[in-house]
């Protein structure tokens, strides 16, 4: 209804048309492959190169066994290049057959194995006021000999109990025994005819320090009774197990301690623990975990927790201050695996879990002390150690690719093993799970796929992956380094042997510096390319071509592996093949946006296959709490009123020529409403990419017109 406007005057009213959704949060690409250390096919998500090296280590340098050279893997400089402009990144391991290391710390227990007993030689003459003093564990409880208790009785700050006496020292023992043993006071009583016999409640030495005395009136004068004959056995027993959350051999450091606390394979990558300040009155005791290469003047403390103890209901239990979480992958060589969460504490520690293997429960009083002091030595012992036992598994990585490589080095992961092949194959398909893992670009550094069938394989699994996603993007490598003169035609010949507009293939290889070693080193294309897609959305949107001198730069790269001609890019854009192109004085440069689909669409492009991965993303994350809303017009309207602004600003935004969005009575009939559907349709026409620059000189007589 119009606005009814009876009286003159001016009126103003405003009309936003500046609106711009939030675009979906933070989403990053996920990268495969063998890193240094870190959780094996556990996706991990990292938002920056330091947080990368922190969990999944960096350059590492051995002088024997599995790590003879020193390297760095590929999965290391992706990570590296794309972090620069991208806000995360989904890192996950593979390692097949690796495993953590361990350490487990024993305590001390102290166990009871023989009790304390006595007996007290009761007189047959028992009168009122008579008592039987019976001291355990500092407290006094007094049993007083009344038949009619009265006001008159001695009144202290000791339990009191009252036993009837009798005529005889049978009925005196049995009102006794039964008094002491209702009060339940850490002893048994016993009628052994003429006297009273005493046992402690619970065997160990603690029993031999029972005393009880007998007198009359008010002043006792008896002799003593001390009970005799507890005694205890210490033995050994695991307390706590500690885990590292890295899987791998670089955690292990375990070797006998030197002068100072060195550790004899103590590495800065390692890491060790110490128990120390082990309060048995209170039940507590601290942890530290240090760096492996430390020593006990100068420490490298990692992390530290204070006042821990073994019981499950206080805060400070040790596993809710640690973690006990951990995770395993159930359905490996599935089509579907997925990961099953173990324990219940989440991790805390960034270096380690813990196994509680002694619980205590409700150790401390009501005033917050150890109960009795029955806890005596079931702490962990105060000690210092390392890890062992963890393994690499059998990923096969490439020695470091130097000046010198040649198609005789070793290029790209060795894939001879069918456990190498599950690994991958299983972190392929783990990150398939869309609504678990949140991602819009894959990458396999080291996966090539003119190396063999088993990396060919992989890649399929991939490009069916990121399909059955519908929202992910792959970049892939199609063939090796330094294929000589038939390069092009290798190739262009595998890539052809591929149809899908969810994958893009670049060639060919790049050199980029690596800093840490001084030197440079050669890497398959894909390795960067993921930098370049996020350079292209931090500066501009999904929807540009990641190609090209101002957004298809690869900062990092020193060369390419060859300077293609145009006839070589001509041959390799036309078989899906995006060039690597190097230009004077512009660097080296991704030139070219193909998809490799094989047919003429708009979706044989990288920008428009994105547009829509983004749109979908989007529509995903923001109109989900549609689902299980009654179908009228109203829910179909909130629809169109979040779907709308977002495609009016992709299309302010240079990413649309136009849409259209239905979403109505006309796709939403009865009977689609009672097959409990909602039906919209989206119609768009994406923006191009000037790909092909056609400039005609037409050279025309002096004096001639210039055309209209």
């Amino acid at each position: 209804m119009a606005e009814k406007i009876i009286s003159p005057g001016v009126f103003t009213k405003e009309v936003d048309q500046s609106f711009l959704p939030a675009g979906v949060q933070a989403i990053g690409a996920a990268v495969i492959g063998p890193t240094v250390k870190g959780p094996v096919l556990i996706p991990t998500i990292v938002s920056s190169y330091s947080e990368f090296s922190q969990i999944f280590g960096d350059t590492f340098s051995s002088g024997s066994g599995a790590y003879e050279d020193t390297y760095k893997y590929l999965t290391s400089y992706s990570a590296q290049e794309y972090l620069k402009y991208a806000d995360t990144l989904t890192v996950v391991r593979v390692a097949d057959d690796a495993s953590t290391a361990v350490s487990t710390i024993s305590s001390s227990t102290t166990v009871g194995d023989g009790t304390a007993v006595g007996s007290l030689t009761i007189a047959n003459n028992l009168i009122p006021e008579d008592e039987v003093q019976i001291l355990v564990a500092g407290t006094e409880y007094r049993f007083i000999a009344s038949d009619a208790p009265t006001g008159t009785l001695p009144v202290d700050s000791s339990p009191i109990f009252y036993y009837t006496t009798g005529s005889s020292v049978a009925v005196t023992l049995d009102n006794l025994v039964a008094e002491i043993n209702t009060a339940a006071i850490g002893v048994t009583a016993l009628d052994l005819t003429t006297a009273l016999g005493l046992s402690a409640s619970s065997a160990g030495t603690s029993g031999n320090s029972i005393t009880v005395q007998t007198g009359s009136g008010a002043t006792i004068t008896t002799t003593q009774l001390t009970l005799a004959g507890g005694t205890n056995t210490t033995t050994s027993a695991d307390c706590l197990t500690f885990t590292t959350l890295t899987e791998g051999a670089l955690q292990n450091s375990s070797g006998t301690e030197g002068t100072n606390g060195l550790l004899a394979n103590g590495d800065k990558d390692n890491i060790r623990w110490e128990i120390t300040s082990v309060n048995n009155a209170k039940g507590t005791f601290n942890l530290q975990i240090r760096r492996g290469n430390d020593t006990n003047t100068r420490k490298s403390i990692l992390e530290s927790y204070n006042n821990l103890n073994l019981d499950p209901n206080s805060p400070n239990y040790v596993a809710k201050r640690i973690g006990d979480e951990y995770q395993t992958l159930v359905g490996s060589g599935n089509s579907e695996p997925y990961l099953q969460y173990n324990g219940d504490f989440a991790n805390r520690s960034k270096y380690v879990r813990v196994t509680v293997h002694q619980k205590t429960l409700n150790y401390l009083d009501s005033n917050g002390t150890i109960r009795d002091g029955s806890l005596s030595g079931s702490l962990p012992n105060v000690s210092s150690g390392s890890f062992n036992g963890g393994t690499d598994g059998n990923v096969n990585h490439p020695k470091q690719m130097y000046e010198n490589i040649s198609n005789t080095n070793s290029q790209g992961m060795s894939m001879s093993l069918a456990s190498t092949q599950t690994a991958y194959k299983d972190a392929i398909n783990l990150l398939k799970n869309q609504d678990q893992y949140d991602i819009n670009l894959l990458t396999l550094p080291g996966i090539v796929d003119n190396l063999g069938t088993n990396h060919s394989s992989i890649i399929t699994a991939a490009i069916n992956a990121v399909e059955a996603r519908g929202d992910c993007f792959l970049v892939l490598d199609p063939a090796e380094y330094n294929l000589g003169s038939s390069g092009i035609t290798v190739v262009t010949g595998k890539v052809s042997e591929r149809d899908s507009n969810y994958a893009a293939s670049y060639w060919p290889w790049v050199k980029i510096p690596d800093a840490d070693l001084g030197q440079n080193v050669w890497v398959p294309a894909g390795v960067v390319i993921p930098g370049v897609y996020a350079f292209n959305d931090r500066v501009a949107a999904p929807w540009f071509a990641p190609a090209g001198l101002n957004r298809g730069g690869i900062d990092m790269a020193i060369r390419a592996e060859r300077k293609l001609t145009q006839t070589n890019r001509d041959d390799l854009y036309d078989s899906n093949v995006n060039p690597i192109a190097t230009f004077p004085n512009t660097g080296v440069t991704v030139y070219g946006q193909k998809t490799m689909q094989k047919k003429a669409s708009a979706l044989d492009r990288v920008n428009v296959r994105r547009l829509l991965i983004a749109a979908k993303k989007f529509i995903a994350s923001t109109t989900k709490f549609l689902v299980f809303e009654n179908n009228t017009a109203a829910t179909r309207n909130k629809f169109l009123s979040i779907v709308n602004p977002y495609f009016e600003s992709v299309q302010q935004r240079q990413g649309l020529y136009a849409f259209k969005v239905v979403m109505d009575s006309s796709n939403n009939t009865p009977d689609v409403i009672d097959r409990n559907q909602m039906v919209g349709q989206i119609f768009l026409q994406p923006a191009k990419t000037a790909e092909f620059i056609l400039i005609d000189f037409n050279i025309l007589p002096t004096g001639a017109a210039f055309p209209e």
